[in-house]
């Protein structure tokens, strides 16, 4: 599902038009986005967490020359944790789902 998509299938659920929802949408993206800046995690009780985590610096293998290591530099980046409804939900699909034969 993409964000268009996405976007369409709230609007038929809440019926909202999607200019609304697109604008709720990209909002939650931005303050979410400040929040990561900032160090502090997006908790959404039931659905999961978003949290900045630190990926120190590594010597890693250059793609280019397998054979010459290079440094690459502490960078954050984003991790979703999933809540327990999530988690739930999906095991639920998982058991729900026949088997090929």
């Amino acid at each position: 599902m993409n964000k268009a998509s996405l976007i369409e299938a709230i609007s038929e659920r809440v019926r909202l038009n999607k200019k609304a929802v697109e604008s709720v949408l990209d909002t939650f993206e931005f303050v979410t986005i400040q929040c990561l800046q900032a160090g502090e995690s997006v908790n959404l009780t039931g659905f999961g967490k978003f949290l900045p985590r630190v990926r120190t610096a590594r010597a890693a293998a250059d793609p280019q020359n397998p054979t010459q290591k290079i440094q690459v530099p502490t960078v954050v980046v984003p991790k979703f944790k999933a809540g327990k409804t999530l988690k739930d939900a999906l095991k639920q699909a998982k058991l729900a789902k026949p088997q090929a034969e």
